[in-house]
């Protein structure tokens, strides 16, 4: 295997055995048999998830799981190796990326420069193209998005958006699968850009809140409102 695929299999294996096993996790020696690594390897990785919090490792005692105590980069890993988060995790996550990009909207109308409206332009003009193929916006959607983070000229409000796109990457292209619902969002894009090139920060600020309450009203109207029973299910009489 290669070590730069050890890390995110690791964090998967480690937690579908924490389901099957009852919570027992492999000890190094199991664990560098079943990867076909050594077990420096297996300590290296070991590592980087318990700084992550998503393992902890006790002196005679074993391996353990704590993803309750994980990080955003844990939950980030865990959705790129193909862990599902729960719908709660789902539900916050959606609900802070909605709160960052609307400030990251005012933030752009006075701090956005010509290169930022150029790549928006670029994007904008490969999401018609898409459309007319009658093809998905999951990328489109994820580079407009992190583009006008990117305009605010804060590396690291970067940084925390994009770890919200890579914890929905499995899931942009559901939303997406819905044709009507790219053509809106791209229509929806184009009034945000052109409101960041007027630099209106609080039409900006409107305009990203109206665009990404429909998303977050998507995914609520799946998962449920965390903290209220689920929708009933009435059959016909």
């Amino acid at each position: 295997m290669k070590e730069n695929n050890l890390l995110p299999d690791l964090a998967a294996y480690l937690y579908e055995q924490s389901r099957v096993e009852g919570g027992r996790l492999p000890s190094e020696r199991e664990l560098a048999e079943h990867f076909n690594v050594s077990r420096g390897q297996v300590r290296e990785a070991l590592a980087i998830l318990e700084a992550m919090r998503i393992v902890e490792r006790r002196a005679k005692s074993g391996i353990y799981l704590t993803t309750n105590k994980a990080s955003v980069e844990a939950m980030a890993l865990f959705a790129r190796a193909g862990v599902p988060l729960d719908p709660i995790q789902i539900y916050e996550t959606v609900e802070l990326r909605k709160i960052h990009e609307i400030k990251a909207a005012e933030l752009a109308c006075s701090r956005a420069t010509e290169e930022n409206y150029d790549r928006l332009r670029q994007i904008l003009k490969l999401s018609e193209e898409r459309l007319e193929a009658g093809e998905g916006l999951a990328r489109e959607d994820r580079d407009f998005h992190l583009e006008i983070v990117r305009a605010t000229q804060n590396s690291v409000f970067h940084k925390v958006c994009s770890v919200y796109y890579i914890m929905g990457e499995q899931r942009l292209p559901i939303y997406f699968n819905d044709p009507e619902r790219g053509r809106r969002s791209h229509a929806e894009h184009v009034q945000i850009f052109e409101a960041l090139l007027r630099r209106d920060g609080n039409l900006a600020q409107a305009l990203m809140n109206a665009h990404l309450q429909g998303a977050e009203s998507y995914w609520k109207g799946l998962i449920g409102t965390p903290g209220e029973p689920a929708p009933v299910k009435l059959e016909k009489a």
